[in-house]
Order: C-alpha cells, then structure tokens, then sequence
C-alpha cells in the first residue's frame, strides 16, 4: 500500500479536488445585491447552471460541431495510422527506422507551434500555396472545420501508427510462417491475419481520438487569429475558456462537467461495443 501512497496522494491532489471543485461551482450562481454596483455573492443554484446549457443553443451546436468532427476524422485517422503501421511492418519497405521516426516527428512538435505553422499555411494573405497557384480558402467557414481535422491527422497518425507497429511487434513470427506456409500472400496476411490483431491496438486509438476531438481547443483558439469563422463558442472546451475569461466560472465549470460527463459516455460507450462485437 505504502508503494501507491506517492500515486494516489498525486491523483487525488491533482485530479479528484479539481473535478471535486469544478463539480461543487457548477452548482453555484452569482447573485447581486443592491442594483448594478452592489456586491456579489455566491449562492447554491442546484442543476440551474445545468439547465441553461441545454438551452444555449450555441453550446448545443459546439457540442454537434465536434460530434460530427470526430465521426469523419476518427476513421480517416484509424486508416491512415493502420495503413502506416502495416507498410512498416511489410518487408517491402526500407529504412523502417527512418520512415517510422519521419511519421512520429509532427506528434512531437507543440500543439500551439503545429498550429500557427498551419495557419500560416492556411491562410490567403500568408500561405505559399498562392504562389503555387492554390486559391481555395481553406479557413472558409465550409472548410475551416476540416483545416483542424487536418491538423490533427498530421499530428496524431504517427502517435497511432506507433501504438499499432508495437502490437504488430508483439505477434509471434510463427504465426505469419505458417501463413506463408498456407500460400497467403502479403495482402492476405495483413487483412486476415495482422488487422484482426491489431483489434485491440486500433481500439484503443479509437478511444484516445474519441477523447482527443471532445477536447478540441489549440487548433480553433490559435485559428482565431487569422480568420473571423471561428467564434468564441466554437466547440466545447473554447466555449468554456471563453465563458471563463469573462468571469462567469459557474457557467465554465458546467460546461466543463458537462463536457467530460459527454467524453466517458461516448469513450465508454464505444469501448463497450468494441467488447461486444470483436471481444477485444
């Protein structure tokens, strides 16, 4: 027990007081007492702070926007990082430690750098594209939302691709003999033998993704620099920072709660169905 004190002081510190705290302002409201100028103090409000975000329709869209962000996004990134790992677990390819470092590389740059260096990229006035004769707008308000996604995937296929090349690394090399034995070839073996492997692998990426798009926040705040098509309320987490920055940290931590309620659901949810139809 002594072996986990260090852990567990660290956890409940750093993460079960802060959720505790988010949870306990969230059922909080600012009341003001004698007109515009009186002074202000905290009273309990129940689910009221709660109420009011089912009914702020620019929270529902945010909500929606990165919904319908990770639908498309999760999937383009699990192929992309599966086909990666399975091109690098092939014997076709050389310089395995050079190509698999090259795709972990953008993981490693900032958040905040990948992002304006993308934006810079992006935008009209900026991007070197122009001279190449590319003049679509990529931070039009048709497309901004999958400029991010985008960014994502150069950020975060190699960090998948990884998990994925790992589990690979793990499989007995009797098991792909013994398929070379049977007359499978390189094709056959990595859609019948190697993907249904890698279910675990590619579950849990899944989930990672899930959580990561739920929390959307660097791509949009820093994008919001360059275009106007990004509001304060674009998604979630920005919703709340901005509604924070105005001092309304009630409403901040509702939708903080509401939005980590949201990411277990979904993760979890998902995790569940992965169980049940793969038994992974």
């Amino acid at each position: 027990m002594g072996f986990l004190a260090p852990f567990a002081i660290g956890y409940a510190v750093f993460y079960l007081l802060p959720v505790g705290y988010a949870v306990y302002q969230s059922l909080l409201r600012v009341r003001r007492v004698g007109g515009v100028f009186g002074t202000t103090h905290q009273v309990f409000a129940g689910v009221s702070q709660y109420s009011a975000l089912l009914s702020d329709r620019a929270f529902r869209a945010s909500v929606v926007r990165v919904v319908v962000f990770g639908v498309v996004q999760i999937p383009v990134m699990i192929a992309v990082s599966l086909t990666l790992a399975l091109l690098l677990d092939s014997k076709i390819v050389r310089f395995r430690r050079f190509f698999r470092l090259s795709f972990f590389v953008p993981y490693a740059v900032p958040g905040v750098i990948a992002a304006i260096m993308w934006g810079s990229l992006y935008a009209p006035n900026l991007s070197p594209l122009s001279d190449l004769g590319v003049h679509t707008d990529f931070l039009s308000p048709r497309l901004v939302l999958w400029s991010i996604a985008n960014v994502g995937l150069w950020a975060y296929a190699g960090y998948n691709m990884l998990i994925m090349y790992a589990a690979l690394q793990a499989v007995p090399p009797e098991v792909y003999e013994a398929a070379a034995i049977d007359g499978a070839g390189g094709l056959a073996v990595a859609w019948r033998i190697k993907v249904p492997l890698l279910r675990p692998a590619i579950v849990l990426t899944a989930v990672f993704s899930i959580i990561g798009c739920l929390q959307l926040f660097t791509e949009p705040e820093v994008f919001r620099s360059v275009t106007a098509n990004i509001s304060s309320t674009y998604t979630p987490n920005l919703a709340a920072y901005s509604t924070a920055a105005g001092n309304n940290y009630n409403a901040a931590a509702a939708m903080s709660v509401a939005l980590a309620a949201v990411t277990c659901v979904l993760s979890f949810g998902f995790l569940r169905f992965a169980q049940r139809r793969f038994g992974s």
